[in-house]
């Protein structure tokens, strides 16, 4: 009889003895296979090292940095911390300078574990107390040499229960340094459980980890559930869309999670006649779209669930069979899920959908998706200004935007960062992007607010074109007057044609930069102005106009945030 984990330390030890495949590395061109019990073997060995590095009297924190790419040692790391009842903080390595030694000093992680490759973004930083493990030494094999007999659950700085925090796993956002969320042994075993069920994992499964492990995702989405179902864990150190096929045939992996971008990149590679020869059967995660998920499913062959379930665990919305195409799903058990307009505190009414499932009163409908019942959030560490935000009035508030219709499905509808305000009606960046996103020549699209030059917002997009296309203004328009669900509010002032998007380290795509920038850009940036009809370049003359405009108005500042 199966039962339900109380720990992730409990997978780890389940491992033990088990000598199917558990671990796979170096992609299509040599492929390394470790077994469940030695991957349960490498992290016994590093608790053991980790309590003799960490002696608990000495009163300080056990939190552990790890500065990584997707690198064996990585979950070998997230296994020894488990084991150990210590905790990790996951470490961006695209964070620089006074940035980077926030992170690691912040999460008070008393060792960080890197790699060379990483060393010179420590060079300079002052990192008081910290002891700096190197992965890919000789030095660091011989600390590790005289642990190698360790066993599961032999060396523990504290016993781990559900409660002993286990992740210190950075969220992003559009302002302020990023926030550290508390992530306890119980709610991410218990998390990993329901995946398990929700998805079939299997012994024979394997799950493709592309998405970086300092990221929630990576982790609580792919990396836990395969350990709770006995399925084996492929390394990509990075994303790469044009290894990506060759890897899950040569991992045969049925699984994997994306973040953003990734889609986007997956189909904007070369269509091959091999495409759907593969052994995949499943991506989740989010922000893919319906128009991107459709199309990779035709393309791949290959069903895209999206799901809703932020790292800090304070809501969550499950997806059930009836679920309608766009929609994530209904609140998860225990969860009383509401869609409030931050402005009243009232509840937002129903979304009026047509018969396509196109949103007809955006302005009314979306609001900021709140727990009103029972949150497993656990906190940020040391941040109580930002723990405060988040539980306020007693409730949790998701900061995401989101619609539900008239049956009770919820539909994701955006950052609450990227609502704009336009001829004062409010409107939800993710709307307009799906709605845009049915223009063929698009290969992905961002909308987000630039300032007014009076009051409120415009709307922005950048569109970066499928390779051959070119921005045709007037079959744009012809576009947009052909979509029945685009409001009056909802054409983009502005049209940037970029290149590529510029993406975060998670693959998302980088908005805040979207937004600095505004439409003063490097790249060709067509406008529609106002009481006109169509679109045309925003030239020298035109902005020499809308500066003085906007200096007219008093706004001239809010072009320099």
């Amino acid at each position: 009889m199966r039962t339900t984990p109380e720990t992730v330390a409990e997978l780890m030890a389940r491992q033990w003895g088990d000598h199917r495949p558990g671990l796979m590395y170096g992609g299509s061109t040599h492929t390394t296979v470790l077994s469940r019990h030695r991957t349960a073997q490498e992290a016994a060995a590093r608790a053991a090292l980790l309590v003799d590095l960490l002696p608990a009297d000495r009163g300080a924190e056990p939190h552990i940095g790890v500065l990584l790419d997707n690198t064996p040692e990585f979950p070998f790391w997230l296994g020894a911390a488990a084991l150990a009842g210590a905790a990790v903080a996951g470490i961006n390595p695209t964070r620089r300078g006074p940035e980077l030694a926030r992170d690691i000093l912040h999460t008070d992680c008393r060792i960080l574990v890197t790699e060379h490759a990483h060393l010179p973004l420590l060079r300079g930083l002052d990192l008081p107390g910290v002891r700096i493990l190197v992965t890919d030494s000789e030095e660091y094999a011989a600390l590790l040499a005289p642990y190698t007999a360790a066993k599961p659950g032999e060396a523990v700085l504290a016993a781990p229960v559900p409660g002993s925090r286990f992740l210190l796993y950075f969220t992003s956002g559009s302002t302020g340094a990023p926030k550290a969320a508390v992530c306890s042994q119980g709610r991410l075993a218990a998390a990993a459980d329901s995946l398990v069920r929700q998805f079939s994992v299997t012994p024979e499964d394997v799950h493709y980890v592309c998405m970086p492990l300092f990221h929630g995702n990576a982790v609580i989405a792919d990396w836990l559930p395969a350990l709770a179902g006995g399925a084996a864990v492929a390394l990509r150190p990075r994303f790469s869309a044009s290894a990506f096929l060759p890897d899950v045939r040569a991992y045969g992996a049925t699984y994997f999670t994306y973040v953003g971008r990734a889609v986007q990149y997956l189909l904007a590679t070369e269509p091959r006649p091999d495409d759907r020869e593969h052994t995949l059967r499943l991506g989740f995660g989010t922000e893919a779209g319906a128009v991107d998920a459709a199309r990779f499913a035709e393309r791949f062959g290959v069903r895209l669930v999206e799901g809703y379930g932020a790292t800090e665990g304070g809501a969550s919305v499950q997806r059930t069979p009836d679920t309608p195409p766009g929609a994530l799903g209904r609140a998860g058990a225990g969860d009383d899920l509401a869609v409030i307009d931050p402005q009243t505190g009232a509840e937002c009414p129903p979304a009026v959908l047509d018969g396509r499932g196109r949103l007809l009163n955006g302005s009314e409908a979306i609001g900021e998706l709140v727990n009103r019942g029972r949150s497993l959030f656990e906190g940020y560490w040391r941040n109580p200004e930002a723990q405060a935000a988040r539980t306020r009035d007693g409730w949790y508030w998701t900061g995401d935007l989101f619609f539900r219709d008239a049956d009770g499905f919820l539909y994701f509808a955006g950052r609450t960062d990227d609502r704009l305000r336009v001829d004062s009606e409010n409107l939800a960046a993710a709307v307009i992007e799906n709605i845009l996103a049915r223009w063929s020549p698009a290969a992905a699209v961002a909308v987000y607010a630039v300032p007014d030059e009076a009051a409120g917002d415009q709307v922005m997009a950048a569109v970066a074109l499928e390779e051959g296309e070119r921005f045709s203004p007037e079959a744009f328009s012809a576009f947009l007057a052909a979509q029945p669900d685009l409001g009056t509010k909802m054409s983009p002032r502005y049209v940037r044609i970029v290149e590529s998007m510029p993406t975060t380290a998670t693959n998302k795509i980088h908005r805040a930069a979207l937004r600095r920038c505004g439409f003063r850009c490097p790249e060709p940036v067509w406008w529609s102005p106002p009481g006109g009809s169509g679109y045309r370049l925003l030239g020298p003359a035109d902005l020499d106009g809308l500066l003085a405009a906007y200096a007219a108005h008093g706004r001239a500042e809010l072009l320099e945030r």
